[in-house]
């Protein structure tokens, strides 16, 4: 039973292999990638179902025994952010299907796309710290394939920087976690925990911990190393985009709450509530300036990106159980609405053939739907009942105010104002108003790329009416991710 949560892993892998052999088959392409993306889904379900009700599975590589060979471990919290890239990964690849050019798909999209999964379903799912780079390793390649995909000048100009920052990243994680193995002696994050829990060298282990900070800050775009990020995700197609802004950052986030809250967490006054909580306060008031400061709507929502992120991390940095509930909670909200609002910008980029918000005017009166259902998730995203973003930011802000973090929970209450109002921005500019765009582009039908943008509105809504189980299932997944003993129990089997 415990070899199925390599499946995540393998499936993507054997099916990205596959469809190099049938790279000039787009139409077999579609059919396997459709079918592959449908299958995880249902697997990640059936997953997160089985850890919910038979606790943490464990699976030891080679058989060899932990510490000392590799495990994959699927808790609650791994299987919901599987749970979550399975969802994305088939909103995004369905509108891929009428959005990407044959000549895109020609140069690999598939592949790249299904690689991407590999790394991203892998980083969730290790037990080894180094293996958490390797699957950072495998992810970032497939992104830079997607990054640059068609070739534009513009995303090999900005995407250039993306792989630099990356690169360097990537090579002060080796050095992390090689100082961390000569000090520990071990690269097995259950082991870590004890073994850290040991030390008592607090300077060298906080020095250690700041420098995979600023790792997994860079991937998951906070202050101050978050620049790399709104023009790079300027500039690919809008499938490519949302994928990046839903999901990739948020790897980057699962990795900082993963390893301050199995590793790093003993001395929680320096790292969390005084280092991580003025990143996350940074990263959320600049971030919004940014995007109230824009007039492009592909621009708008790369900066909420950076912004968004910080409630994720303000809840760790509070570190009680209702804080990290809430960022678990955001999360999940953040992906599916961060999601759809780049397949928005997608569709209306389809009507208008322009993202500059001037340009724009009077789509509500030619397209309806896609007015009204970017309307729903733009609230979402500023945290306006009825909808998730308003039951996921409240916890984090409560718990703010409640352990006395008043300068925080008020920069997270004037954020979202700011968010609600460069939302606004967007709607009044692009769907009110008169109309700009010609009676050809009225008449455009665009019914077939709000269905798999639809589905997502509904989750918004839904994880917004059904927000008692599912913040007491955040409630759940916080408190065994702050017990690291369960985690420990499970993987050394003590």
């Amino acid at each position: 039973m415990n070899n199925i949560i390599i499946l995540p892993i393998i499936i993507p892998f054997i099916v990205g292999a596959l469809l190099i052999i049938f790279a000039k088959h787009h139409k077999l392409q579609r059919v396997i990638s459709g079918l592959t993306s449908i299958i995880l889904l249902l697997f990640a379900i059936y997953l997160a179902v089985l850890v919910y009700m038979d606790g943490i599975i464990v699976l030891e590589a080679g058989d060899w025994p932990a510490p000392f060979g590799i495990v994959l471990v699927a808790d609650m919290f791994a299987t919901l952010m599987l749970l979550l890239t399975a969802i994305l990964a088939i909103a995004c690849l369905f509108f891929a299907f009428k959005t990407i050019t044959p000549k895109r798909e020609r140069f690999y999209f598939y592949p790249f796309y299904f690689f991407l999964l590999v790394g991203v379903n892998g980083a969730f799912l290790t037990g080894d710290i180094f293996n958490l780079f390797v699957f950072f390793e495998v992810l970032l390649l497939a992104s830079y394939g997607l990054i640059v995909h068609g070739g534009t000048k513009y995303q090999l100009r900005e995407s250039f920087k993306y792989v630099i920052i990356n690169v360097f990243t990537s090579a002060l994680f080796v050095v992390a976690v090689a100082w961390l193995y000569s000090v520990t002696g071990t690269l097995n994050m259950a082991h870590l925990s004890e073994r850290v829990a040991e030390l008592e060298q607090t300077g060298v282990v906080n020095t250690i911990a700041m420098m995979l900070f600023i790792v997994f800050a860079t991937k998951g775009a906070l202050f101050p190393l978050y620049f790399w990020l709104p023009k790079s995700y300027f500039g690919p197609p809008a499938a490519i985009a949302a994928l990046f802004g839903g999901l990739l950052t948020k790897v980057g986030i699962y990795a900082i709450i993963r390893v301050f809250t199995l590793i790093f967490y003993h001395d929680a006054g320096y790292t969390h509530k005084t280092i991580i909580t003025i990143a996350a306060g940074f990263t959320m008031l600049l971030g919004v300036l940014g995007a109230v400061s824009q007039f492009d709507f592909k621009r708008i929502l790369s900066y909420h990106i950076i912004s968004q992120v910080g409630y994720m991390v303000m809840g760790l940095g509070i570190f009680t159980p209702l804080a990290v509930a809430g960022a678990i909670y955001y999360i999940a909200h953040h992906m599916i609405v961060k999601t759809a609002l780049f397949l928005f910008e997608g569709a209306t980029k389809r009507v208008t053939g322009v993202s500059d918000l001037k340009q724009m005017g009077g789509l509500l009166k030619t397209h309806p739907w896609l007015a009204w259902l970017f309307f729903i998730t733009a609230i979402s995203l500023a945290g306006i009942p009825p909808f998730s973003g308003f039951f996921s930011k409240f916890p984090i802000i409560l718990a703010g105010f409640q352990e006395g973090q008043y300068v925080i929970a008020g920069v997270a209450l004037l954020v979202g104002l700011l968010t609600l109002f460069s939302m606004m921005k967007i709607f009044s500019y692009v769907f009110w108003g008169k109309q700009k765009h010609t009676e050809e582009q009225a008449n455009i039908k665009i019914g077939k790329l709000l269905a798999p943008i639809a589905p997502l509105v509904a989750l918004t809504i839904i994880l917004g009416l059904a927000a008692e189980p599912m913040f007491q299932y955040s409630l759940e997944v916080a408190e065994q991710i702050m017990d690291p003993q369960i985690y420990v129990d499970s993987v050394l089997k003590e």
